[in-house]
């Protein structure tokens, strides 16, 4: 599976986290809010580019937003039905979900 480079744009209670090959190109995204008085990172949508779907990206994604949140002690909500799903089968996430 190919390496990528994610980029994480954050305002004040929510942001995106994107996704670059090595190519540089942007080849999917995820959305999160964050209720900061909860401690609690929402994952509102995955989404990766259609002529890249298939290849796991979004099993990516959702695995750098585990990072995230672990980074800053927060637990995950899954909003989309896609992250929920892949969120599930993950091993060793227990600190941040459910």
């Amino acid at each position: 599976m190919e390496n990528l480079r994610f980029e994480k744009v954050q305002s004040q209670n929510g942001g995106f986290i994107s996704a670059f090959n090595q190519n540089n190109e942007e080849i999917g995204k995820l959305t999160y809010t964050i209720q900061p008085e909860k401690n609690i990172l929402i994952i509102s949508y995955v989404m990766v580019f259609p002529k890249h779907e298939g290849n796991g990206y979004g099993q990516m994604l959702v695995a750098e937003a585990v990072s995230f949140a672990r980074e800053n002690k927060w637990r995950i909500y899954p909003h989309c039905s896609f992250s929920r799903s892949v969120l599930v089968n993950m091993k060793d996430i227990s600190d941040v979900y459910p």
